[in-house]
């Protein structure tokens, strides 16, 4: 990973660490629905004048059931999801969760070129990437097991649907949508979520008869802004320099972030079970999606690239 790959990787990894905070704030006093309409809104008016600018609106809209797809599974369900999730789990919880993502990236990975749905370049798994997996499915099942005792079963569900989608849109992002402008492709899938969501705030709670408070509009606003319309463009940059598996260990940066912010702003706390699944989970993911050691040795003669 170069030095820009590197930095991108950090900005996605704060910006990515943070919203569990700003929405467990929100949803105390906004329904679910509202706060992704919100946030989607926001992030659309702010990424699709830079896509339009940059004529990236038409390429993405021409590649249209990848990117319903990927809207569906990375924008639409998780998050509506997750917002549904943090009213009753804590905010460094679902974070860590969210950890088991590039467990099942791989997952996703190998199912698709079995059914050869994907001739992007790859590496095979082997005997690491084995042992990976197997470390990371004790810790998610230490954190299921025992660190989410006596949890709402329905919460620790709605995450297993999010974890899932995250790994199915960053798989379609690579895969189905890695020639298309990644501005587009965010400021189109923003957009398409906000209309969707739009008579369905409309429909059912409407929308907040009062202003809500500070906290939870200066919430929305970081949402929108860093989590959405910066993230967006990081990820979608991140994918295209080192591709969709690696990029999705970027989880192994926001349960850091994510507990920091909970045990500094909400007073949450960890169990030291909640610890071990979560070594066990990052230590998995990061076995998991590591590159292959090099057994060859250049041959001097070839020039580099």
């Amino acid at each position: 990973m170069n030095r820009r790959s590197a930095l991108l990787f950090a900005g996605l990894g704060i910006a990515w660490g943070i919203p569990y905070l700003f929405i467990a704030i929100a949803v105390t006093e906004l329904q679910p629905s509202v706060l992704v309409l919100a946030r989607t809104a926001l992030g659309a008016l702010l990424l699709l004048p830079l896509a339009l600018l940059r004529r990236e609106v038409l390429p993405a809209l021409r590649r249209w059931r990848p990117l319903l797809a990927y809207t569906a599974f990375e924008v639409l369900v998780p998050w509506l999801m997750l917002a549904r999730a943090e009213r009753s789990l804590p905010s460094s919880t679902t974070a860590l969760l969210i950890a088991a993502v590039p467990l099942v990236g791989v997952a996703v990975g190998a199912v698709a070129r079995r059914a050869g749905l994907d001739d992007s370049p790859h590496h095979p798994m082997g005997t690491r990437g084995v042992l990976g997996l197997l470390v990371g499915t004790l810790g998610v099942a230490a954190l299921v097991g025992v660190s989410l005792t006596g949890a709402d079963p329905v919460a620790v569900l709605e995450m297993a649907v999010v974890v899932v989608c995250y790994a199915i849109g960053a798989w379609v992002l690579g895969a189905r949508l890695r020639d298309v402008p990644s501005a587009g492709v965010m400021a189109c899938s923003l957009a398409l979520s906000a209309l969707v969501y739009l008579p369905v705030v409309l429909l059912g709670p409407g929308v907040p008869a009062q202003l809500p408070s500070s906290a939870v509009v200066l919430s929305v606003v970081v949402l929108g802004v860093v989590c959405t319309a910066g993230a967006f463009l990081l990820f979608g940059a991140l994918v295209a320099a080192v591709g969709p598996v690696r990029t999705t260990t970027v989880v192994y940066v926001n349960p850091l972030v994510a507990v920091a912010a909970g045990a500094a702003v909400l007073g949450e706390r960890l169990t030291g079970w909640t610890a071990l699944g979560a070594v066990l989970v990052l230590a998995g993911s990061v076995l998991a999606t590591a590159p292959p050691r090099r057994r060859t040795v250049p041959d001097p003669a070839v020039a580099a690239p």
